[in-house]
């Protein structure tokens, strides 16, 4: 994909979930942007299909065309961010807080939230570990350093797929 149009959606798919932050989040978004979203528990690729689809609604609403010789884009692995934004927006849809609401939620809760832009230290690696911890299910039974923490789980938080764990969690805390 042409950096340009690459850059475009990354906006794009930015200002989906901030609107109105006083702090920014630009280097975490892009990082969460470059981060691929590797699913390992059995229907999670449907978050992946979320995510994806979110390139067709930007190529739509814009009004864009992929050249032919880059279509292979479509068929990309899904960004960390692009399955916190489709999360977000199922989030503001089941509860109606809205998609910034759960995008800070989640990014909250996977201990991301102090990496704003005018942070002094935004560190990369350590932002990476944190993902690595995410999408390789490392973190506790509880969901505590996923995107979904419970009190009180059910079950083993890492082996639920975040269909579940989503839903849990607005129970839980009674967002519905």
């Amino acid at each position: 994909m042409s950096a340009h149009l690459d850059s475009r959606y990354s906006d794009w798919l930015y200002d989906q979930i901030f609107e109105s932050r006083t702090e920014h989040y630009r280097e975490l978004a892009h990082i969460l942007f470059t981060k691929e979203f590797v699913w390992l528990v059995p229907n999670d690729d449907n978050r992946v299909a979320d995510g994806k689809d979110l390139r067709y609604e930007f190529l739509d609403k814009l009004d864009l065309r992929v050249p032919e010789e880059e279509d292979y884009w479509l068929d990309l692995g899904c960004s960390v961010l692009e399955v916190l934004v489709s999360l977000s927006r199922i989030l503001e849809f089941e509860t109606g807080r809205t998609t910034e609401y759960w995008f800070m939620e989640m990014i909250t809760n996977l201990g991301l939230k102090q990496y704003h832009d005018e942070a002094e230290d935004i560190s990369e690696r350590l932002i990476n570990k944190i993902l690595d911890e995410f999408i390789w299910r490392n973190y506790s039974h509880t969901g505590q350093g996923g995107l979904f923490p419970l009190l009180r789980p059910d079950e083993d938080q890492r082996e639920v797929e975040l269909w579940y764990q989503l839903n849990a969690y607005i129970l839980e805390r009674d967002y519905v």
